[in-house]
């Protein structure tokens, strides 16, 4: 029965109704607020990273590979970055703070080089001997502003083990505080940047790339003080308040579905008994409704993530991520949920009855062209990865191949292809072809075909004399309309605002 029915029935008012109709409301509110505090913390740690590319790496240009080809370079870009952390207070535009203690031996910035415990490479009589060991060198560095200037040119004595290097990093970490939080009502956090350069000469080919890599955490701020603004705690209250619901939606799901589980042990036995056969799988399941078990699932995450977003908003966690992941999927299930209050409707239901139709087959079609597919993942990483770079990785070429069968960057895909040899040209256009032949004239039409026939096929039942299960044919039998009455209790009738009254 739907709501309305199950009211007129039994004169129940559709309180669960009425709830889900809140939490869809008060959910979306609660992910529209977190979605506009989370994407200030992004955009300024994005900024933040941007600027220390610009200060700290030498020649920096935005969206370019940042590499040194020679000892000297190699060098230069080591005391610019370690010269402009120095003098960061007088050349950055934002208000940043160092952080001492965090270096090598005390200090503030540690400038260190891993290399091979022994390495020896003759390419004149192609020898090499090498010990993989690697061992770390290290020179701490402190603002001159923070104690004593002597030894603080040390580092531009360290020497470089070229012919041995596997990388150079600076490590340090610097602090700074969002105050554009203030346009979203809210305490600005304080940041802590750990900042690491490095310098990777892995592959010992000549060419040493050059990158920043920038780690933010969030803690409190030890002293607030924002002028006219009083302290709320209004969004606490609030996402309390989104647990509660969703915790009341939760126990009233469960309860639905132990009453189903009841229900069905109940018929089964009275199947057993009474009639003196056993009840199908197929027949079991209809009393467990998959609608509530989604539902559960949205309200738990629902509940973990506010009580997350409690820690983030006081400044005791700093999971944005986490909490995205956890707020953004409860809210993904909450309006798939809608589904279930429309498939009531039979002009509304053929989107669920032509996917529940067409599950099965498409499961089974999908698990042998996954089998093709990855096939073809495989050996397009292998054979065009060197060569390509929408190949380069087993990722990329997955991502790159299902663009191809959207029909998406076609002609780029061909392009790119660098001339390398002529078989490995002629094996790329070969795999690109058939790969696109196959996926989208067959598969993908095939797919498409299996949809449209569980379409028809509905359409079809609902014209001709649909097969009528054992369980539908034994509640059949109860010939009692909803309005009848004979449902009720002793209890008076009441009309609710949600369903239409009599």
């Amino acid at each position: 029965m739907s709501p309305c029915d199950k009211y007129h029935a039994k004169g129940r008012k559709p309180f669960k109704l009425g709830l889900q109709l809140l939490k869809i409301i008060i959910v979306t509110v609660q992910l529209v607020l977190f979605g506009l505090s989370n994407q200030m913390v992004v955009a300024f740690k994005e900024e933040n990273t941007a600027s220390f590319k610009h200060l700290f790496l030498k020649d920096y240009k935005d969206s370019a590979a940042q590499a040194v080809h020679t000892q000297r370079t190699l060098y230069s870009h080591i005391y610019y970055a370690i010269d402009q952390y120095l003098a960061l207070p007088q050349t950055s535009l934002g208000r940043y703070a160092y952080v001492l203690g965090v270096g090598v031996n005390g200090s503030a910035l540690s400038l260190c080089q891993r290399y091979y415990k022994k390495g020896s490479i003759d390419p004149v009589n192609d020898t090499f001997d090498i010990d993989p060991h690697v061992v770390t060198d290290c020179v701490g560095v402190n603002p001159l502003s923070f104690g004593s200037s002597v030894g603080n040119d040390e580092y531009k004595n360290f020497t470089l083990k070229f012919y041995k290097l596997i990388n150079v990093t600076i490590d340090f970490q610097l602090k700074a505080i969002n105050i554009q939080t203030i346009i979203n009502n809210e305490i600005p956090d304080c940041y802590t940047f750990a900042i690491t350069i490095v310098m990777d000469n892995r592959a010992h080919s000549g060419r040493v790339k050059v990158s920043l890599q920038n780690h933010a955490s969030i803690q409190e701020c030890k002293d607030p003080n924002v002028s006219g603004h009083a302290e709320s705690y209004a969004r606490e209250f609030f996402d309390v308040l989104v647990a509660v619901v969703c915790l009341l939606s939760l126990l009233l799901c469960g309860r639905s579905i132990l009453r189903g589980i009841l229900l069905q042990h109940e018929y089964v036995q009275f199947s057993k008994h009474r009639l003196g056969r056993r009840v199908s799988w197929d027949d079991r399941t209809e009393f467990i409704n998959g609608w509530y078990m989604l539902l559960i699932i949205s309200d738990t995450f629902t509940i973990i993530g506010s009580f997350i977003k409690i820690g983030i908003e006081s400044k005791n966690l700093s999971s944005y991520d986490v909490c995205g992941i956890l707020l953004g999927t409860s809210t993904l299930l909450v309006w798939v949920g809608v589904i279930r209050y429309l498939s009531f409707f039979q002009k509304y239901n053929i989107l669920i009855v032509t996917l529940r139709a067409a599950f099965p087959n498409v499961i089974r079609f999908c698990c042998c062209a996954a089998a093709i597919y990855m096939g073809y993942c495989f050996c397009g990483w292998i054979v065009l990865g060197p060569y390509h770079a929408k190949f380069r990785s087993l990722s990329m070429a997955s991502e790159c191949l299902f663009s191809l069968i959207n029909g998406d960057d076609m002609f780029v895909t061909f392009a790119e292809m660098e001339q390398s040899g002529t078989l490995v040209w002629i094996f790329s256009q070969v795999y690109l072809y058939t790969f696109i032949s196959l996926f989208i004239y067959m598969v993908l039409s095939l797919f498409i075909a299996l949809i449209t026939g569980a379409y028809d096929t509905i359409m079809a039942q609902t014209q001709d004399q649909v097969r009528i299960t054992d369980l539908h044919a034994f509640i059949a039998e109860c010939m009692d309309t909803p309005n009848s009455g004979k449902f009720r209790g002793p209890e008076g009738t009441s009309c609710s605002f949600l369903c239409c009254c009599d």
